[in-house]
């Protein structure tokens, strides 16, 4: 079935509503890192759905949040420009009936901007009494004429279908933007990288896992159709080294063993990965650390 419609929707909000959850379930693959803390996305990643005649390029971007860091300058940046010549965009919130800064500076973006709008409100599925949900969109409702409210819950997928069918209407007519089967603009060497960065999210407590980054400095395929994998692993001072190590080097293996798992799973073969790990200080306030590390202007 050849596509007619196709165009960009852009995901925004604030850190940890959800975003990537929800990229993952438009797409219907794991394409975007996921985990319970703030930040973890740091570029601004596609994913690409066809659906019927349709095709969908969502963007999924970093959290609005108030920047501390070089880093966190480049990630602010990321998603003011991703909320621009789009077809449509969704501001995902949490089903809390009170609009923060955030909100405010992504809702004036959107009203600048002038194109279809959804309020998606997500995590239903924390919300003891759904009566709650009217005063979340009273709220929301006087602050901005959104095209449409949808409240879903990304994690359990509910709501998602009907979100989909909305968005549909919104496409414009013309061929398609990326390759049949391409889910992600993301290169393989990146997809490589985030997923050990998540395994580093996951395992580690408070503020180690957001001072590190990976690289990955061998991506090849043998003969025997296994892929090998070298990645190195840096954080920002020699005490987090010995914590990602761990004792007897337990915590880097176990890191190590998630990663090479999701790495199978994405890859569709076997995987051999090598970990490193190595220091750099204050690396998120270089410019050129970041941009070696991935992070470029979009």
């Amino acid at each position: 079935m050849s596509i007619k419609k196709s165009g960009i929707i852009t995901i925004c909000g604030r850190a940890n509503v959800g975003k990537s959850t929800l990229t993952n379930a438009l797409v219907g693959e794991k394409i975007a890192i996921v985990t319970n803390k703030p930040q973890t996305t740091r570029n601004r990643i596609c994913g690409v759905l066809n659906r019927g005649e349709s095709q969908f390029v969502f963007m999924d971007t970093p959290g609005l949040h108030k920047a501390r860091t070089r880093l966190g300058d480049y990630m602010v940046n990321v998603v003011k420009e991703s909320v621009a010549d789009v077809d449509a965009v969704m501001l995902l919130v949490e089903p809390i009936a009170h609009i923060g800064e955030p909100e405010k500076q992504l809702i004036d973006r959107i009203r600048l901007l002038g194109c279809p709008s959804v309020l998606v409100i997500n995590k239903m599925d924390t919300l003891p009494q759904k009566e709650q949900l009217l005063e979340v969109i009273e709220v929301y409702s006087k602050e901005y004429n959104f095209t449409e409210i949808v409240p879903i819950s990304a994690k359990n997928r509910d709501g998602v279908e009907a979100l989909l069918t909305l968005l549909e209407t919104f496409l414009p007519e013309g061929p398609q933007l990326f390759p049949e089967h391409m889910l992600t603009d993301q290169p393989e060497r990146q997809m490589m990288a985030e997923i050990v960065r998540e395994k580093l999210l996951l395992s580690l407590d408070k503020e180690i896992p957001h001072g590190t980054a990976v690289e990955i400095t061998k991506f090849s395929e043998r003969d025997d159709e296994v892929i090998e994998v070298d990645a190195t692993i840096y954080c920002e001072k020699n005490s987090h080294k010995g914590i990602i190590i761990g004792k007897q080097g337990a915590m880097l293996k176990k890191i190590s063993t998630l990663a090479r798992q999701d790495m199978e799973r994405f890859m569709g073969t076997k995987v051999y990965l090598q970990t490193w790990v190595k220091v750099k200080e204050n690396w998120r306030d270089n410019a050129n650390l970041i941009r070696n590390f991935g992070y470029r202007d979009q």
